[in-house]
């Protein structure tokens, strides 16, 4: 027989352990690191939107990828599918949404602070757009991109595209070193 306080105490405890089972999938999804840039998490980099546990224990986690054609979009999901199996979470669906767009301004500071040790320059403010038509712009970036390495913010880009496409390849000119430039998307 079930008394009414311990039907109450167990209507308490249920939000409480279906928080803390959320709160468990979001720290492990937040651990996942990105296939091409693996010294950041997909939370560092701001891929990972959101990870929720519905009623019946399903985790649903939300990704934005850097840009809609990005080819690691398919490894994010695997990992993130893995990584919470591995912890237990057996019905994992990861959602992919294109809006609102993934800027580099989601980079997080500690983020920012990775690839600088990494090597690669990371990227400044995130261009602003109005609404209407994008202009199209023919000549390159005119940013001024430290190194670094040395600090500098003598540097030239030698190609738009680095390993992958949102990087530029670039060479500080006071150090003389070859680097990356995340580019400011």
């Amino acid at each position: 027989m079930v008394t009414g306080d311990r039907v109450a105490a167990s209507a308490v405890e249920a939000p409480a352990a279906a928080e803390a089972r959320a709160a468990e999938a979001r720290a492990v999804a937040e651990t996942v690191t990105d296939p091409e840039l693996p010294m950041l998490t997909l939370r560092d980099l701001g891929v990972l939107r959101d990870v929720r546990v519905a009623p019946d224990g399903a985790v649903q986690v939300t990704i934005t990828p850097t840009y809609t054609g990005c080819p690691a979009v398919q490894t994010m999901r695997d990992d993130l599918r893995a990584r919470l199996a591995e912890a237990g979470f057996t019905r994992v669906e990861v959602r992919t949404v294109l809006h609102p767009p993934w800027t580099t301004d989601m980079i997080s500071k500690a983020g920012r602070r990775k690839l600088a040790a990494a090597g690669i320059a990371p990227p400044g403010p995130a261009p602003r757009r109005t609404s209407g038509p994008i202009p199209l712009t023919l000549g390159p970036p005119r940013t001024a991109v430290r190194c670094p390495r040395c600090g500098s913010p003598d540097t030239d880009e030698l190609s738009r595209f680095g390993s992958t496409a949102c990087k530029s390849l670039r060479r500080c000119r006071a150090c003389r070193e070859p680097f990356e430039h995340f580019k400011e998307i």
